[in-house]
């Protein structure tokens, strides 16, 4: 059979063009493929594995071999050198979830690569180019149940979840629960995940590596397959980067800072905060923040440049009174905030500041912008030029902040909370009202 020809050289790099088509491999805890963690594909959230046409509900799933060069990947490859801007990549599109977009991220990695990307790329979008950037979330282990998380990235939430009968069983992104589904996936997992992120690994293609869950520090595969990678002598080759809630730092005798990042080319650590004390704690349900401190200061201590350890701070609700702690986390640690608002793709997600009517929202932002710069300020005028939930969903609103309010209390009374959004709220008299006002 005749080769498809090869990609027309192109004069520059289209502006919307990622290179982690042609570099990078994500695989969700569930076993679910996009193209990267925040791509937005036609059938995520779990319903792609489901045979739902035929009518069978039977669980198939792909693997690497069958996705890299799949009509949905070659159809991205062909439209990105096209110049073409995919609905696939909204996110980083429009920003949604902060200024620094992942399409800036792998082209700083991965530029070296843009011309063999040409050469290598046929006039059908595929690809002779293999992935050494990954994101393989082996599971939803986790130990926390951050309350704007939920069962797909947490088995925690997910133990939870089923302990209440809270799960929605009509929903089809729901079905990766079913008993014998998720039997399927944990072999599937077992078997064909692990083989391929082994074969990378012994094959010397791991050049960047993105651990996440889940808890990635609870996962067993974190530290045996790094610990592989030091050990084959590759350890020097290696860009490690994490995102972690950071409640455990070594794994039988194995410390993370000493064992494993000390013996990388580079690395960084971003270290998942909310809030800090109280309202920390009630964000991110399982966080200790004395042990967390303890545990971001030992990583502090063996840094060679503040970019290694970083604060991960999701902007919440609660968490608009916790803006200027984290500033002033930051500044005594002499590290970055990498920033974040809340992901809100529906407006039943009260724990956004998003939720709020504009004019509360407005005036707090003005209040505290003021003593803050970087990331934390980003994020903020992003705040005031983003469409509210009320603004973007005028008729869905109402009705959708009242189902948002409900799943909140009702977490409250299963978790025995003490310490609730509406004390944490009472610090702002007025938008304590407009939480009392919402009907529920």
């Amino acid at each position: 059979m005749q080769k498809p020809d090869i990609m027309p050289t192109l004069p520059e790099k289209p502006e919307t063009l990622c290179m982690a088509p042609w570099t990078h491999t994500y695989l969700s805890p569930q076993t679910e493929r996009r193209l990267c963690c925040a791509s937005r594909e036609p059938s995520q959230n779990f319903e792609q594995y489901i045979d739902t046409a035929a009518g069978t509900g039977k669980y198939i799933p792909i693997t690497l071999d069958e996705h890299w060069n799949s009509e949905h990947m070659k159809s991205v490859r062909r439209r990105m050198l096209a110049g073409e801007t995919l609905p696939e990549c909204e996110v980083c599109n429009d920003k949604l979830l902060n200024t620094s977009v992942y399409r800036d991220y792998f082209w700083h990695l991965f530029k070296h690569k843009y011309d063999y990307i040409q050469e290598t790329t046929d006039s059908d979008g595929s690809t002779t180019m293999q992935p050494v950037s990954w994101d393989y979330r082996f599971s939803n282990l986790c130990n926390f149940k951050c309350r704007m998380c939920g069962d797909m990235l947490s088995s925690a939430w997910e133990s939870e979840q089923r302990q209440h009968n809270m799960i929605n069983w009509s929903n089809p992104k729901n079905n990766w629960m079913i008993p014998e589904v998720k039997k399927q996936i944990e072999q599937f997992q077992e078997n064909q995940i692990e083989a391929e992120f082994s074969k990378a690994v012994e094959e010397h293609r791991v050049e960047e590596v993105y651990w996440v869950g889940g808890e990635p520090l609870m996962y067993e595969q974190h530290w045996r397959y790094m610990q592989r990678i030091i050990n084959l002598g590759d350890g020097r080759n290696v860009y490690a980067r994490y995102n972690t809630n950071l409640s455990r730092i070594n794994y039988k005798g194995i410390n993370l800072y000493r064992d494993i990042l000390n013996n990388l080319r580079d690395w960084q650590v971003c270290a998942s905060l909310d809030g800090t004390g109280p309202i920390g704690e009630y964000i991110r349900t399982g966080l200790n923040y004395t042990a967390w401190r303890d545990n971001f200061s030992q990583g502090v201590a063996i840094q060679t440049n503040r970019r290694q350890m970083r604060i991960d701070f999701t902007l919440t609700l609660p968490g608009m009174f916790e803006v200027g702690n984290i500033r002033d986390l930051a500044r005594e640690f002499g590290v970055e905030v990498l920033a974040k608002v809340i992901f809100s793709f529906t407006p039943d997600i009260v724990m956004s500041p998003l939720a709020l009517p504009r004019h509360l929202l407005d005036a707090w932002v003005d209040e505290i912008i003021v003593d803050v710069d970087g990331a934390l300020k980003d994020i903020l005028v992003q705040l005031k030029t983003r469409p509210t939930f009320a603004e973007q969903w005028p008729n869905e609103y109402q009705a959708a902040i009242v189902k948002g309010k409900r799943r909140i209390l009702e977490l409250e009374h299963i978790r025995k909370d003490t310490y609730t959004m509406a004390d944490i709220l009472a610090i702002r008299p007025a938008v304590l009202e407009w939480w009392n006002s919402i009907d529920s």
